[in-house]
């Protein structure tokens, strides 16, 4: 078990050193063009596997009787992330460039990892089943 939780970890950490990948190789000097298409194709794959990982927790940590508030809830605070995103990303855009954008998007990303270090394990209370009844 205790090596499931590393190997757990490591996995939810990965997204962390994308854009700082990214980052490192434009710093380098490698052609931009390479940099970027190869890193936001390694990024978009391991955030797949992420996003999948969330919608399952979301179900996860629901109680029975509350999924569709909490699926919700989870969507506003989605939607309400990604406008607060772009904003500030377009801030750090115009300060320091993409650069420091990536850079400071690897710290955000750090910080959200860091953060689900103290989320319990999820205990569902059932598995969800579906059977077809008539007229389904």
């Amino acid at each position: 078990m205790e090596k499931r939780n590393s190997l757990t970890n490591i996995y939810k950490h990965s997204l962390t050193g994308v854009p700082a990948l990214i980052a490192i190789a434009l710093t380098a000097g490698l052609p931009a063009d390479l940099a970027i298409v190869a890193g936001l194709l390694l990024f978009g794959v391991v955030f797949a596997f992420n996003s999948a990982v969330h919608s399952y927790l979301v179900l996860a940590f629901t109680d029975d009787d509350k999924v569709a508030l909490n699926v919700g809830f989870y969507y506003m605070a989605n939607s309400g992330g990604r406008l607060a995103g772009t904003v500030l990303s377009g801030l750090i855009y115009q300060w320091f460039g993409l650069v420091g954008c990536l850079w400071v998007s690897t710290l955000f990303v750090l910080a959200a990892g860091l953060i689900s270090l103290k989320l319990p394990n999820p205990q569902p209370k059932q598995a969800i089943l579906w059977q077809a009844k008539d007229g389904d």
